[in-house]
């Protein structure tokens, strides 16, 4: 089975940072993949200037949420370690039954790897600290946005490997999220990759996501 992967740009991110940068990329990912009607819900970063869009599904909430929690506490067990976090979409196929079990099998089509290094930076209050954390601060909300014009860039180019709705319930296909220690990707998996965007480029990009938002998604099936 023909499974596209998406390997995201890699962000460095502080402790603090963690929750909102995972709910953003996670929840907006998911998004794409909805089914049916939902009910968008608008959420502002407290942190940075971006506005990204949830599914309004309190299940879908709940288990992002719990994954964050268990990345967090790997974090906290495995400081100065990348780690990533890979959100699969899967088909589920029975196999063939034996006397006592029926085997289902997972076939994933898509895989997205978010891939965060947790950085320790310098503490204080004198201005070189203040001006240092400031620049890196805005460096990080560029990059997310980059990582959420990659996500939209994505979904509108890859779209011949999404399987029929399924006759399952929920707002998304079928998926799951695990995560890893951050290892350095092969060739296959950087086989998409946003370039670099120059400045008017990052400010058409910031339009069209904003027009995405307020539109809805794309459609995601030819």
């Amino acid at each position: 089975m023909n499974c596209e992967v998406c390997q995201l740009k890699e962000l460095e991110v502080e402790h603090f940072e963690i929750c909102e940068v995972l709910r953003c990329i996670l929840h907006t990912v998911l998004f794409h993949r909805t089914l049916g009607l939902v009910r968008p819900k608008d959420v502002d970063l407290e942190l940075f200037d971006i506005t990204y869009v949830q599914c309004g599904d309190m299940e879908v909430e709940r288990k992002i949420d719990e994954k964050i929690d268990q990345f967090i506490d790997r974090v906290e067990k495995h400081p100065n370690k990348k780690n990533q976090i890979c959100l699969s979409f899967y088909e589920v196929k029975n196999k063939q039954a034996t006397w006592f079990t029926n085997k289902v099998e997972r076939l994933h089509w898509e895989q997205w790897y978010i891939n965060l290094n947790v950085a320790q930076h310098a503490k204080g209050h004198s201005e070189t600290v203040a001006e240092a954390r400031s620049a890196r601060r805005t460096a990080l909300e560029a990059s997310l946005r980059d990582v959420l014009f990659q996500i939209i860039r994505f979904v509108n180019d890859k779209k011949d490997h999404v399987p029929p709705i399924p006759n399952l319930e929920g707002v998304s296909f079928p998926y799951e999220i695990t995560i890893s220690r951050y290892l350095k990707p092969s060739i296959k998996l950087l086989s998409y990759v946003l370039p670099s965007l120059s400045s008017s480029d990052s400010a058409f990009g910031m339009d069209m996501f904003k027009r995405m938002l307020q539109t809805g998604h794309p459609t995601m099936l030819s």
